[in-house]
């Protein structure tokens, strides 16, 4: 029997393989696959993505947000989480959770990379805050929100 909302089966939510970001960092994330299941479910204030990291991926370049807590639960495979502290392992069954920044200017970094033989599937679960913006310590790379004109620049302000 097909489910009906409030259920759903994520397999039935498209799958978008896109990235934001501009290259060289696009190259880095693609062609992971994203399945939005909050927006499929129609929510407006958390976001939730089930997330598939092909080996050899990253979830995103290194970074912290200003406004948006953001939670990763693993259902399958494993990756590597990657914080200021240095790396651990997250398997199936396990979770990270991230704050935003305190002062908006400083946070503790992080992203997932897939270094393993198979692909990792998880959720990513984040309030949709519209005032968030992201920083990322490793690379020259800024994120000013979704609603933002130009969503990404270098750190001094400049254009890809």
């Amino acid at each position: 029997m097909p489910l009906k909302k409030p259920a759903l089966d994520p397999l039935t939510v498209p799958a978008r393989s896109t990235s934001g970001y501009p290259e060289p960092y696009r190259s880095r994330v693609l062609p992971r696959e994203k399945r939005a299941l909050g927006d499929a479910l129609g929510l407006r204030k958390i976001g939730i993505n089930q997330t598939t990291l092909p080996p050899g991926k990253e979830s995103s370049m290194r970074h912290w947000h200003t406004h948006e807590e953001e939670f990763v639960y693993v259902l399958s495979g494993e990756v590597v989480l990657r914080t200021d502290a240095g790396e651990q392992l997250l398997t199936a069954g396990t979770c990270a959770a991230f704050l935003p920044s305190a002062d908006g200017k400083t946070g503790d970094g992080h992203q997932l990379i897939n270094r393993g033989k198979v692909p990792a599937i998880y959720l990513e679960v984040s309030n949709r805050d519209p005032a968030d913006g992201a920083q990322y310590p490793d690379d020259d790379l800024l994120f000013h929100g979704v609603n933002a004109a130009v969503r990404f620049t270098r750190k001094d302000g400049s254009p890809f």
